[in-house]
């Protein structure tokens, strides 16, 4: 049976990817640049900061990073407060972990203020005893930091901890690192085929929750 689970966010817990789907272009035109590329694609493996920085490198923009970050924030802001939904079934498995004292953390590139305005709304936040985020890591998930972190705060072994990913880079990265992998099905990850052959469970709808916990209590 495992003992840790480190999950991921936007994908993962919240069906909220429609928010990041076109937010980078939104924002750069929100401050007077036109957008060169379909920026949804050249940012769907960055962390805001790296966004940021990406603006500032690319398109010339003289604002600083935090201005930036703090900038698109305050655009999806009102869907963290306000709109967005748990995927179905996630909050019966939380649940479900807590009662096997499973212990359980966030890892996200989310800034940490919409991510705690979105778990206390939806009342999940209870089953999360830290969230860490790329931001306060201080790396992508391009890099592993952010997991290893996550899992020495838990104090659990590598081999008993499961990692929660949605996106195709975050999972090659904690697979790489040697981290057990339940990928999570998402309709805005186009590379669907590629996580359920590198993960090591791939998780269509939480609600088949007898298939997920077959599989944790296997390990």
């Amino acid at each position: 049976m495992i003992k840790g689970a480190i999950f991921d966010l936007d994908g993962t817990i919240l069906d909220s990817m429609f928010i990041w789907d076109t937010i980078g272009e939104d924002y750069l035109r929100t401050i007077g640049y036109e957008p060169k590329e379909k920026l949804n694609e050249t940012f769907k493996n960055l962390s805001l900061q790296q966004a940021a920085c990406y603006y500032i490198s690319e398109y010339g923009v003289t604002l600083t990073v935090n201005e930036i970050v703090d900038g698109v924030n305050k655009m999806i802001e009102k869907y963290y407060v306000d709109e967005v939904t748990l995927k179905p079934g996630v909050k019966e498995l939380l649940q479900k972990f807590k009662d096997s004292e499973v212990k359980m953390c966030i890892a996200t590139a989310t800034d940490i203020h919409l991510v705690k305005a979105a778990l206390e709304r939806l009342s999940i936040d209870r089953y999360f005893s830290e969230i860490f985020t790329c931001s306060s890591v201080g790396y992508g998930k391009d890099e592993p930091v952010i997991y290893r972190k996550a899992l020495e705060f838990l104090g659990t072994d590598k081999s008993k901890t499961i990692v929660f990913e949605d996106a195709a880079y975050a999972v090659k990265t904690a697979k790489k690192d040697g981290f057990v992998i339940a990928a999570v099905s998402d309709i805005y990850e186009k590379n669907q085929i590629e996580i359920e052959n590198l993960a090591d469970f791939y998780i269509t709808d939480y609600r088949n929750i007898e298939d997920i916990c077959k599989f944790v209590s296997a390990i």
